[in-house]
């Protein structure tokens, strides 16, 4: 780990930390909402990419300008890890998975499974060791998803590319959330530069296999601009890089399994979807799982 990393995790007040880790929440339960809306809409996931990137690549132009799109020090192996953990190919993977599945399970899938694979990446490969609270709260997390598993199996709608592409979708994040935290950067730098990496690449994409942004309505642009670029984009991504820094990458990604509780009622009460007696359970048990493994109760 850097010297600027340990500094910023010495300076940076732990009130920031679980106010970032909020503020995140939020904003991606939003996200979900927002992409399963585009699904009724022409908007494909490279459309969604361009805006999602293209704002805070042009907000940000002057951190990524002056650090330049291979900051010095950072190691490239960490930097692609975050380029692809939190920007394109996270994007890609999941906005395409959430099209086909109700945000109730979207948010379960992807939000609970961050701070399981978070831990585990943090237990494999840097020795961290949860005590036993938090080890209650992974459990009430995969408990969580099992539910949705099962309820699956018995023939609902959720598809074997929900199952598959969402959690790998988390594992990503969990890269970037470790990556990040010894990369040395801090979170509005790390943010620009995935943001403009991610911005070239959705245009080489649209290069590639087209976009239609041009015939779509621009309120439904707007809503989007603000929705993706904005917030998921800009503000979510500054203030999750905030939560790593004064709380740590494993305690910051436990907080992502709020946004399942979120998702489920917001399903239900803005886009209509059925919210069922399986989808309360694995929100409430995610819930509870999330609140275990922050590590609020422990001792340490």
């Amino acid at each position: 780990m850097t010297a600027l990393t340990l500094s910023s995790r010495k300076t940076m007040p732990v009130t920031v930390g679980y106010a970032g880790a909020i503020v995140t929440v939020l904003i991606w339960a939003n996200w979900i909402l927002a992409t399963r809306h585009t699904a009724e809409t022409q908007m494909g996931t490279i459309d969604l990419g361009l805006i999602r990137y293209g704002i805070p690549a042009l907000v940000l132009s002057p951190v990524w300008l002056r650090t330049g799109l291979l900051p010095k020090g950072v190691p490239l192996k960490l930097l692609a890890l975050m380029i692809c953990g939190a920007g394109a190919l996270f994007f890609q993977l999941t906005t395409f998975a959430i099209h086909s599945t109700p945000a109730a399970s979207a948010g379960i899938l992807l939000g609970g499974s961050m701070p399981l694979a978070t831990a585990l990446i943090g237990m494999l490969l840097f020795g961290e060791r949860p005590d036993i609270t938090r080890w209650l709260g992974l459990g009430g997390i995969v408990a969580g998803v099992l539910i949705l598993l099962v309820r699956s199996l018995s023939g609902t709608e959720i598809s074997g590319v929900s199952f598959t592409l969402l959690p790998l979708g988390a594992l990503l994040w969990a890269g970037y959330t470790h990556a990040f935290r010894r990369s040395g950067l801090n979170a509005i730098q790390s943010s620009a530069i995935i943001a403009i990496w991610s911005f070239l690449i959705h245009i080489g994409l649209a290069i590639i296999f087209g976009s239609s942004l041009a015939s779509i309505p621009l309120p439904e642009i707007g809503l989007q601009v603000v929705s993706q670029g904005l917030l998921s984009g800009l503000a979510a991504t500054v203030a999750y890089g905030l939560a790593v820094q004064a709380l740590g990458g494993t305690q910051a990604a436990a907080f992502t399994a709020i946004t399942p509780v979120l998702a489920t009622f917001g399903g239900g009460l803005l886009l209509g979807e059925t919210i069922g007696a399986a989808e309360i359970a694995a929100a409430i048990v995610t819930g509870m799982g999330v609140a275990l493994s922050t590590g609020i109760l422990s001792r340490k």
